[in-house]
């Protein structure tokens, strides 16, 4: 009995190191890119314990761009957002780990900066909305949509961070 015991934990233990953990996608915007936030932000989602798998910091282009926000294409601001999403270079990265996605968009805070809750990044780095800093994915299937039009096979990483027993029972 014991032995079985044993033998079903380290199956599992197994199991949950080798398994993929959710991703997500996080752009810092031109905004954040030029006052210096890369770092800061970084250092947030590090802190609470997601795994960095890919980061550029690059300037796309307006058809990159489009298609990325291909879902606002109708909304009046569009345009806008495309000449200022254009106006610089954006920080992409790829964080990994459990519910990544809506912990990451809890991190991020509210689209509004008014709403966002102090010790958001957006509540605690930004007042206007045109200038909020960050842009993550809304669900598993958006990250992974917006993960392949970001990174190209093979830029995106896997591996066994040092830390993971610290973060995962």
């Amino acid at each position: 009995m014991k032995q079985m015991q044993i033998a079903r934990k380290a199956s599992f233990k197994w199991l949950v190191e080798n398994s993929k953990r959710e991703q997500t996608f996080i752009m810092i915007k031109p905004d954040g890119v030029q006052r210096g936030l890369i770092g800061k932000i970084i250092q947030r989602f590090e802190k609470r314990g997601f795994k960095l798998s890919a980061l550029k910091v690059c300037q796309p282009g307006k058809a990159h761009l489009e298609e990325h926000y291909a879902d606002l294409s109708k909304k009046g601001f569009f345009p806008g957002l495309i000449e200022y999403m254009n106006s610089g270079p954006v920080c992409a990265m790829v964080w990994s780990g459990d519910h990544s996605v809506t912990i990451g968009r809890k991190m991020l805070g509210a689209t509004k900066p008014e709403d966002s809750a102090p010790g958001t990044i957006r509540g605690d780095f930004c007042i206007d909305v045109g200038r909020n800093i960050c842009h993550g994915s809304d669900s598993v299937e958006s990250a992974q949509k917006e993960i392949k039009l970001w990174f190209k096979e093979g830029e995106v990483t896997s591996y066994k961070h040092h830390s993971q027993g610290w973060v995962y029972e």
